[in-house]
């Protein structure tokens, strides 16, 4: 009851973060059960150490004594549980709200992905130390403003005989957009391939913070197992032979 008790504020989070996605996100509708969860271990980890410390109960000095004192495997869970519930929250939106487009497209022309318009506005070819590039302009508005230009490429390197994509990457807050480039076409319309990976970086970011956690715990003395010492063998004292 005393567990439930302290994880009621961490569980209504969780039913508040999966109401909200739920009406913003809507399908699929197992989607909004994984913010749930994810903000569930994220709560629940900040609920602990504010437990904890008496956040909200004892005296500020009180609660800063507290904190300084914790254990360095008392942090280390806390930033585990963190990082795990970010990087749910990463893989959940990357999976089931990301979106995909694979289109031919001529210049002047757009396509649309969530709240993007991704309008392709040129050719170009374009000559490196030891291959040629022909490089696709696109431009990226968001809401009528543009945000950013991207250039996807194709490289041929002919003393190899290779071609290579070069996929343009570009970043906006914690979601990214990633274009890669398809064949020219005679009528001078272009393959392309368009993802947009919301929130995709929280994976990364909930991976540094789990690894943060773990070092946190590994450096407790308390934690530390030593190898046993082997005993050193007693030598028996050598009698003289009567």
């Amino acid at each position: 009851m005393g567990v439930v008790q302290r994880l009621s504020g961490a569980f209504l989070i969780a039913l508040i973060g999966l109401a909200a996605s739920f009406v913003l996100e809507g399908k699929p509708l197992l989607a909004p059960f994984g913010v749930g969860l994810a903000l569930l271990v994220i709560t629940g980890a900040v609920t602990d150490i504010c437990e904890r410390i008496g956040l909200l109960r004892t005296p500020l000095a009180t609660v800063l004594r507290r904190a300084a004192g914790l254990q360095r495997s008392v942090r280390g869970t806390v930033f585990a549980h963190l990082g795990l519930g970010i990087t749910l929250l990463g893989i959940e939106g990357e999976t089931q709200w990301g979106a995909e487009r694979i289109v031919s497209i001529t210049p002047g022309h757009k396509v649309a992905i969530r709240n993007y318009d991704v309008t392709f506005d040129r050719t170009l070819n374009r000559t490196g130390p030891n291959y040629t590039d022909l490089a696709a302009t696109f431009t990226v508005p968001r809401h009528g403003e543009i945000v950013g230009i991207m250039e996807p490429s194709k490289r041929n390197f002919a003393s190899r005989q290779t071609t290579t994509t070069e996929s343009a990457l570009m970043a906006r807050g914690i979601s990214q957009l990633y274009l890669s480039l398809g064949e020219v076409n005679s009528d001078g319309s272009v393959a392309i391939r368009l993802y947009y990976k919301p929130p995709v970086l929280l994976i990364w970011l909930g991976g540094v913070v789990m690894v943060l956690g773990g070092g946190l715990s590994l450096s407790d003395r308390r934690l530390r197992v030593g190898a046993p010492k082997p005993a050193r063998a007693k030598t028996a004292a050598m009698l003289p032979a009567e």
